[in-house]
């Protein structure tokens, strides 16, 4: 069977999934599993099932797999805050970076592996860390990325290295993509200041399949090459296609062999953390840098497309890191610094904006009809959809917020830097 078919097959299986397998769950792109339920209200006191301390640090996202939860880590010594060019940023004496199997039950770490000692690594922003890309998992495999540090293939049940790799790249600011499984195919996006490009991994060995290149940009620095979003299968027609967005340039690409399929320039824009979004027919784009925009676009055509690809764009109150959510009738996103919007998908109208206090860096997500803003200090403000939607309650937990939570049935696994809580009513 060729890898379209087995793509189709994996795309129409994760949609069904109960499980957050991803960054940004089943179908990455935010929307839960319709069984999911998790509360509306929590605090330290209220509705927290279990509250585990997760050794050494980590901003990537938790992903849940048949009654487990996995991170990844990085335990650090001799960490110093201090300005490098224009940035904010972390420097480390000695970084050890790893995974961690949690039952998802009782919140009881099953296991931990180190997966590589470094010293003196190549600093990271403040509001980074060594371990930000989040973990891909499927049965048999779990696939942890730590971008130019190495990429890993875990046993899920036991923590076992079953393959290694090292795709070196000058992320500048530290790694940020997170990987995605297409068929028998891990997708790594590579947009550094050196280098940018989006490679396929086979899953059974970890051996190169494919590695394409980037459309060319034109810079003033170097620095304005680099980019942090993750790709995205979206099926057209009858097709399957691996969005990805970077420095100037957003693409599509063929699975099976890394060709590229079209591509859009969307402008200057760089330092992407938004994830695209797909549906109602539209790929929905943020693009970074400096001052964020969020297209809408038609993901047909082929070589570069036109400016008429683009049906709507808008400035109001984008995000550059966090990534948008089709929450019912609406597309949602909040900004990094707290202001919440809804618009119509089709025509990008701005419907309401509310300002929710706290920065926010991680992405939103839609369960049971509602939409979940996580603030950075630990708020959570859950909406009900509608014209106008409706504030539910808010949750709160000790700590700082910036990896996306995931909902699985009733529960909400959310990772501060330094827990994980499974938030449930009680």
């Amino acid at each position: 069977m060729s890898l379209l078919p087995v793509c189709a097959v994996l795309l129409a299986q994760i949609s069904a999934s109960s499980d957050w397998p991803r960054f940004r769950g089943p179908t990455g792109d935010g929307v839960a599993a319709k069984e999911a339920d998790p509360p509306v209200a929590w605090d330290e006191t209220r509705n927290v099932a279990w509250k585990t301390a997760i050794p050494g640090r980590g901003r990537s996202s938790p992903v849940v797999l048949g009654g487990r939860v996995f991170l990844t880590t990085a335990a650090e010594r001799g960490i110093r805050r201090t300005r490098i060019g224009p940035d904010d940023m972390q420097t480390a004496e000695h970084v050890a970076v790893g995974a961690v199997g949690v039952e998802a039950s009782s919140g009881k770490i099953l296991w931990q592996v180190t997966l590589r000692e470094i010293d003196h690594p190549d600093p990271v922003h403040w509001l980074n860390s060594w371990a930000t890309p989040t973990p891909v998992v499927e049965p048999g495999r779990l696939y942890c990325d730590f971008g130019t540090f190495g990429t890993w293939c875990l046993d899920p049940d036991t923590g076992k290295v079953l393959w290694e790799r090292r795709l070196p790249l000058d992320h500048q600011v530290g790694p940020g993509s997170s990987p995605a499984v297409c068929g028998d195919l891990l997708i790594l996006v590579r947009d550094g200041r050196d280098a940018q490009y989006v490679a396929a991994l086979d899953t059974k060995t970890g051996r190169t399949v494919w590695k394409t290149d980037r459309p060319p940009l034109r810079a003033s620095h170097h620095n304005m090459k680099k980019s942090f979003s993750s790709p995205l299968e979206i099926r057209v027609g009858d097709g399957v296609r691996v969005v990805s967005v970077g420095a100037q340039w957003v693409a599509a690409y063929d699975p099976l062999t890394g060709k590229e399929l079209w591509r859009l320039r969307h402008g200057e824009g760089f330092s992407i953390g938004t994830v695209p979004v797909f549906g109602r027919g539209l790929l929905y784009v943020g693009t970074g840098c400096f001052k964020a925009s969020l297209l809408a676009i038609r993901p047909d055509g082929t070589g570069e497309v036109a400016e008429d690809h683009v049906v709507w764009h808008t400035q109001k109150g984008v995000p550059v890191m966090s990534s948008p959510v089709l929450a019912g009738e609406d597309l949602c996103w909040v900004s990094d610094n707290g202001i919440a919007t809804w618009a119509d998908p089709a025509g990008g109208q701005v419907r309401r904006q509310e300002r929710l206090g706290q920065d926010h860096l991680a992405s939103p997500i839609w369960a049971a009809g509602r939409i979940y803003f996580f603030g950075r200090e630990g708020k959570t403000t859950v909406f009900r959809a509608g014209n106008p939607p409706e504030r539910l309650g808010e949750g709160r937990v000790e700590g700082l917020v910036t990896a996306t939570p995931a909902a699985v049935g009733k529960a909400l696994f959310l990772r501060t830097d330094t827990h994980l809580y499974r938030i449930e009513e009680r």
